[in-house]
């Protein structure tokens, strides 16, 4: 492999038009599968003897041309057909262990300029709402912003009318430059660990001007001129937020100033209830962001803070450097093209899940729980009033965020083993693993799916390779409760020992004194630093926890 390239997961560019020119563009930062011509992708994706599948990448892109596709015919019956007819073939050649993103469309063409009105619009939303409909059936199936791209650059500079009679090149020396960047985007964001939190200041960043002089002078804050700016920014967050992005408040005010602007302005988009915790004191602001990462739960390597001041960012730097701390615009109308960065370089995800649309909910009950806790007369009380339920999931139903579980849980992680999609895939059809998903909720709300317990069952004994646990949801004993279920679903099955696994990392040292705590014993040796610990099924140790089974979720298609 050339020593310039970057290794990593290996990529396949599909068209119906010539795209070698972006493929020797990609191959010179990652592996790319050598494509036989084009206009026979779904041929070589339903041959399990193409070398595409001989190639084996993770991830495939489709950049189809939709007037190639419809063969020039603009009839919207005859297109719908066509495009049914593509998606149904694609649909037969998926392969669940793979990626695949797929172009939405722009079409272009000659005839375009003597078609009725609306009709390019019609066809290209054809189009889109069968790709839509397709990545919500599919979980491992995204959509390649490829129609953003030509918008940007506009038809005279994304097309190159003399490659396209030369070789069925489409697109211009530009805009193959930019799909292949955006095609490289696309593999940073499916490999990379997103942070969790964004603090925000309040005084000149989301809104302009003083809160506590805002009977003086006016909290710069509407829908024009520079308030517009603050109001954008603040609508770009709120989209954030409902993707997942946890948002916080650190600022340095009298807290009933802020509050007031934040309950009752008239332009305020971003409401109380949007953000998972608020620090609004006089206190130093890494001090403040020390006692969040505390409330939530979270390392500070989750968190990015964003102000104003020079000074502040600077402080949190120096006292925090596992926080992220991106420089501030100098103007208003660049407010939000800087979030927009921010989110695209921290935050973004490849796919949003259920859990991750719920964060903020689930993160203010976090804060609630810890309220009551100190209110409880006891830690068992505490436990007691919670009124926690468990269910066990169907986990072929929840790839997606089986994935994040096992690849981004660092504290509560018995042996911190990550898994690539293609070995989640094989690891649910193999009958001698056991995979154990659960959902957590309680009288605050829904926890979501937060906790996966995997058994291999092909030895004379047992053994938990995996034990992963959301940090949310620890220091409720949760845990003794997961393990007994195992324990008792093992023993029905006929097996009178488990085992588990315990190897230490820099960040799962509270989980070090697990299995010995559950009753385990110590057996030997796993690896080079790792340990084994051993129960006998027959009679476990009883453990006190306050925590309801509830019934399993039906397996998929019963």
């Amino acid at each position: 492999m050339d020593g310039n390239r970057k290794r990593g997961q290996k990529l396949a560019l599909l068209s119906n038009v010539n795209m070698n020119l972006v493929i020797r563009m990609l191959q010179k930062q990652v592996e790319v599968y050598e494509t036989e011509g084009y206009g026979n992708e779904l041929g070589i994706l339903m041959n399990p003897s193409s070398s595409y599948h001989a190639f084996g990448p993770d991830i495939t892109f489709l950049a189809e041309d939709l007037m190639e596709l419809l063969e020039h015919d603009l009839d919207p019956e005859a297109a719908g057909e066509r495009i049914d007819g593509w998606f149904a073939r694609l649909e037969e050649a998926l392969v669940s262990a793979q990626i695949y993103y797929i172009a939405d469309a722009y079409l272009q063409g000659a005839e375009l300029a003597a078609a009725d009105r609306g009709r390019k619009a019609a066809l290209e939303g054809l189009w889109q709402r069968r790709l839509e409909e397709f990545c919500k059936i599919h979980a491992n199936v995204r959509i390649l912003p490829y129609h953003r791209l030509v918008e940007t650059l506009g038809e005279e500079n994304a097309f190159s009318l003399k490659m396209w009679y030369m070789g069925r090149i489409l697109l211009s020396n530009e805009a193959q430059k930019r799909l292949c960047a955006l095609i490289l985007d696309r593999v940073r964001v499916e490999s990379g660990i997103p942070k969790k939190v964004l603090l925000l200041d309040l005084d000149n960043t989301l809104w302009g001007g003083l809160a506590g002089e805002h009977d003086r002078t006016p909290v710069v804050l509407s829908e024009e001129h520079a308030g517009l700016a603050y109001k954008n920014l603040q609508r770009l967050l709120l989209e954030m937020q409902k993707q997942g992005v946890l948002l916080g408040i650190v600022s340095k005010n009298n807290e009933q100033d802020a509050m007031e602007i934040l309950k009752k302005h008239p332009h305020m988009v971003l409401r109380p209830e949007a953000f998972a915790a608020k620090r609004i004191n006089w206190t130093p602001k890494h001090e403040n962001i020390r006692e969040i990462a505390r409330e939530l739960n979270l390392g500070l390597d989750s968190f990015v803070f964003w102000d104003d001041s020079p000074a502040e960012r600077q402080l949190v730097k120096e006292m925090l450097p596992q926080v992220e701390v991106p420089d501030f615009p100098d103007k208003p109308e660049e407010l939000a093209p800087a979030m927009a960065e921010i989110f695209r370089e921290y935050f973004e995800k490849a796919f949003i899940t259920e859990e991750d649309r719920k964060k903020t909910a689930q993160y203010t009950a976090f804060s609630e729980r810890n309220r009551l806790r100190e209110v409880s007369g006891s830690f068992e009380a505490y436990l007691r009033d919670l009124e926690i339920a468990v269910r066990r999931m169907d986990p072929k139903r929840h790839v997606e965020r089986l994935l994040q579980l096992m690849n981004k849980t660092n504290q509560f992680n018995l042996t911190t083993r990550r898994y690539t999609r293609a070995q989640i895939a094989e690891l649910l059809e193999d009958a001698d693993r056991g995979v154990y998903l659960y959902n957590v909720a309680d009288r605050f709300g829904d926890n979501g799916i937060t906790a996966v317990l995997i058994a291999d069952c092909s030895g004379e004994v047992p053994v938990l390779t995996d034990f992963v646990m959301s940090c949310r949801i620890m220091g409720r004993k949760i845990e003794d409760a997961l393990v007994e279920d195992v324990e008792k679903d093992l023993r029905s099955r006929g097996w009178d020992r488990l085992r588990g696994m315990y190897l230490p990392t820099a960040k799962n040292a509270p989980v070090s004194g697990l299995y010995e705590r559950l009753g385990y014993v110590e057996v030997g040796a796993a690896g080079e630093k790792g340990i084994l610990y051993e129960i006998g099924l027959a009679k476990t140790p009883e453990r006190r926890y306050d925590v309801r089974m509830e019934e399993q979720e039906p397996e998929a298609g019963k």
